[in-house]
């Protein structure tokens, strides 16, 4: 069993003195807790930038800004590529910023508020990520057909759309499920920790 648990079944029964400090004890380790989850937070996203560029090593750019040029796609790409990366520099800040600032607050409301923004940052780092991903491959999708329309029949448009759409919708799928493995496990982990601040919130 965890030894907050223990703590918080034990803190209900003492006296009101050693109840004052076995709240600050619960509250002590929540606080220690959190700020470690948030601090591997910040790691796997520094770690998942690295890796996920490191695949460019892997990937022939010289051909894939060919077949960009062919679609005219390589100003969008571009520009796409830096807009993406300042955002995702401004993820990794930010659970920076809430590593940073979750480790020296003193307050319980206070580091519950903290743990909350934690968890936007999160949802929105991760939604940002499987929605520039969809662009992506929609704005190809959209512009190869495009070019090709007068040597396309109806048919082969339809099975183009339909087999682009299920490729896209497994590899966000396989994603998300990444995301729900890395992030999910901290995120409740992070919300057993609030769930447990608000009930100590309460009861002093």
């Amino acid at each position: 069993m965890d030894v907050l648990e223990n703590y918080k079944k034990v803190w209900g029964n003492q006296p009101e003195e050693v109840s004052k400090f076995s709240a600050i004890e619960i509250y002590r380790m929540a606080h220690s807790k959190s700020s470690s989850i948030v601090k591997w937070i910040f790691i796997i996203g520094i770690l998942e930038f690295i890796v996920l560029n490191s695949l460019y090593f892997l990937i022939d750019m010289e051909q894939a800004n060919k077949e960009y040029e062919k679609l005219g796609l390589e100003n969008f790409v571009f520009y796409s590529q830096i807009t993406a990366y300042v955002i995702l520099f401004y993820f990794l800040w930010m659970f920076y910023q809430n590593y940073k600032r979750i480790s020296t607050v003193d307050s319980t409301k206070i580091l519950m508020k903290k743990i909350l923004k934690t968890r936007k940052t999160v949802r929105n780092y991760v939604l940002f990520n499987l929605s520039y991903l969809a662009l992506i491959m929609l704005v190809v999708t959209i512009v190869t057909i495009n070019n090709d329309f007068e040597d396309l029949t109806g048919k082969q448009i339809f099975i183009i759309i339909v087999s682009t759409l299920i490729a896209t919708l497994l590899f966000l799928g396989i994603l998300w499920l990444f995301y729900q493995l890395i992030y999910g496990i901290l995120l409740k982990k992070l919300n057993k920790n609030y769930k447990e601040l608000a009930k100590l919130d309460t009861s002093i």
